[in-house]
């Protein structure tokens, strides 16, 4: 007896089509070619994860701490008694009108927050390496979630900067309301070189120990702990081609209205900050898709 093979085609159960349609994927995470933007819709849906990843942070800063918040204040005016002692007593250096020790806390609170933020996002992938490993999320979510305790910190260091001014007789002018626009600016130079420095980390780790280096000799390249007038002019353009230092010294002028920057600078500074973030973002991209295997 013949058979038709049309007619040995059965019908499959319905139950072997629900285990197949069970059995397909919900989402499949395939490497990425060529250039990729950054994915903010992404990085929206996970938003519990990096406000998480923050709270974290925050809480594990001061924990097990004697002081705790306090010393959020008391580093930066320890750093700015030494340095004004060395500067001020031993170099003989001064800042005109303004009291040295408040000109360098001054500067200290913005590095303070432009280092804490460089520092925390260029470790973050190598200090949640069982994170990475283990669980899928948005890898870029790590980097930013440092920036709410710098934040946090440097907005406590602001109110001790507010008492200090007040001790000195020192009225915040209109140059204040500019302040938002240089922590802006330090955000954007901090986030795009902590995502360089992060995604070169993951294998060569010889970048964490020279991180602590190069913001040592970046602090002496800008008007942190001294004025731009103290400069000498004959170095003084290529002191100029530190982007940074136009921003801190605007960020100084905000405070005590003294030695404005020059504008051209400033877009300089603004537009290559710019390019560092975006910089910062497409190395990060680039090499995301090799994080779980390598780290």
């Amino acid at each position: 007896m013949e058979v038709n093979p049309a007619e040995t085609l059965v019908a499959a159960p319905p139950m072997a089509t629900s285990l197949a349609t069970a059995r397909r994927p919900h989402l499949t995470i395939r490497p990425a070619k060529g250039f990729v933007a950054l994915d903010l819709a992404e990085m929206w849906k996970f938003r519990d994860l990096l406000f998480a990843l923050a709270v974290r942070d925050i809480k594990l800063r001061y924990k097990q701490t004697a002081l705790g918040v306090i010393w959020v204040v008391l580093q930066p005016l320890m750093a700015a008694g030494i340095m004004s002692f060395v500067f001020g007593s031993v170099a003989h250096l001064s800042a005109g009108p303004i009291p040295l020790f408040l000109f360098i806390y001054t500067g200290q609170t913005a590095w303070g927050l432009f280092s804490s933020v460089l520092t925390k996002a260029g470790g973050s992938l190598v200090g949640n390496t069982p994170l990475i490993a283990k669980v899928y999320f948005p890898r870029l979510i790590l980097p930013f979630s440092s920036a709410p305790s710098s934040l946090l910190d440097f907005g406590i260091a602001l109110l001790m900067l507010g008492v200090l001014l007040a001790i000195n007789h020192i009225v915040p002018t209109v140059a204040m309301l500019l302040l938002p626009v240089w922590i802006v600016l330090l955000l954007m130079y901090a986030i795009g070189a902590g995502l360089v420095v992060t995604s070169l980390m993951v294998s060569y780790r010889d970048v964490g120990y020279m991180l602590p280096l190069a913001m040592q000799i970046l602090l002496y390249a800008c008007p942190v702990i001294y004025p731009v007038s103290k400069i000498p002019a004959k170095v003084l353009f290529w002191y100029h081609l530190n982007p940074l230092a136009s921003i801190f010294e605007g960020y100084s002028w905000s405070v005590f209205a003294q030695g404005a920057p020059n504008f051209e600078r400033l877009v300089f500074s603004a537009a290559f900050g710019v390019l560092v973030l975006f910089v910062g973002a497409f190395s990060f991209k680039r090499m995301e898709k090799r994080f779980a295997d390598v780290i």
